[in-house]
């Protein structure tokens, strides 16, 4: 069973992403953690604590992540892309937390810290890439294709005229030689 921290962050992504910020406060994160608030406030001692907590679980998840890309059998562009597509979990819980962050990057008082730790975790993306991709330049081509699927799956849209992401792999590894 998840600790109470854990049950606290994961509450809070599940209300940042189906309901949004505003829904988010402390009462209601509590509640669907099912701790008391004072047992929240003994992990996050405000809203900016629990905040900076999500904000911490996402650079961790983030260096789990880029420690399986580039451990993939399939390499990391496969690795990558194939947990970029709609439907896909990072092994590592990298796209529901990056999902939730993505909830409060915006021109909020967390925005700006939530807008550098997205970053962060984009150019950990990057790096990985670029240990099998040379071109820095084709290697954030390729990331920005997996940004591409990943909106697929923030939009719930399919991917178009019937691509399917082996083909899609295929397709980038003949480019890239």
């Amino acid at each position: 069973m998840p600790s109470a921290r854990d049950r606290v962050l994961d509450a809070y992504e599940t209300l940042l992403i189906e309901a949004g910020p505003a829904s988010a406060t402390l009462e209601a994160v509590a509640a669907a953690a099912e701790v008391s608030k004072g047992g929240l406030l003994y992990h996050f001692g405000s809203k900016e604590a629990l905040t900076e907590g999500l904000l911490e679980r996402l650079r961790a998840r983030s260096k789990a992540d880029v420690a399986l890309m580039r451990e993939d059998p399939g390499g990391a562009v496969a690795y990558y892309l194939k947990t970029s597509v709609p439907g896909a979990e990072s092994p590592a819980g990298l796209t529901r937390t990056y999902l939730a962050t993505l909830r409060i990057a915006d021109g909020s008082t967390a925005g700006e810290s939530a807008r550098r730790a997205l970053a962060e975790v984009d150019a950990d993306g990057l790096a990985a890439l670029g240990t099998e991709i040379e071109d820095p330049v084709l290697a954030w081509l390729v990331q920005l294709v997996g940004d591409g699927l990943y909106l697929r799956t923030l939009t719930g849209a399919p991917l178009t005229g019937g691509l399917r992401v082996d083909d899609l792999l295929a397709r980038i590894r003949d480019l890239l030689g």
